[in-house]
């Protein structure tokens, strides 16, 4: 277990360190801001959707670690996918690391998307076992959902 532990540490500061998809997304066409006030993390979430799909993602803000890894990796998983796909994923992603939902490990993640990529979302979710840090992690998820949905309000994770 511990060697995995380090993994997953490894894996979150790779991406805290050199995040992917970061930086604004010039010809966005959708866009969300998000807050979490408890920690002080600060994004937001570019996307070019085009006919249903997610053709690119970025994201820019500070935070700490756990918010900027699950930020990079979560433009990594969702560039691709159709809406549905992305939303399926947020989902999946929600109930795993806040425990919710029958099944939702880091295992049934990966079972349930048959993705590959996927099963690196698992590194986040050992944030179950600490509800503040949970908020760290799906602040950009919730802020890619307002920029799909057109929501135009700052997501707050308070």
């Amino acid at each position: 277990m511990t060697d995995l532990r380090e993994l997953y540490q490894e894996v979150i500061l790779d991406h805290n360190r050199n995040p992917r998809n970061f930086g604004p997304l010039d010809d966005h066409n959708r866009a969300a801001a998000g807050h979490n006030p408890l920690c002080g993390d600060q994004i937001s979430v570019y996307l070019i959707v085009e006919d249903g799909r997610v053709a690119d993602v970025h994201f820019d803000g500070n935070g700490c670690a756990i918010s900027m890894a699950s930020a990079s990796l979560m433009t990594e998983m969702l560039k691709g996918r159709t809406e549905a796909e992305a939303r399926a994923l947020f989902d999946r992603f929600h109930a795993m690391v806040t425990g919710e939902g029958e099944g939702e490990s880091e295992a049934g993640l990966a079972e349930d998307t048959d993705d590959e990529d996927a099963m690196r979302l698992a590194v986040l979710s050992g944030v179950r076992e600490f509800p503040v840090r949970v908020k760290c992690a799906t602040l950009a998820w919730h802020t890619f959902a307002a920029a799909l949905d057109k929501t135009g309000q700052t997501v707050v994770t308070e």
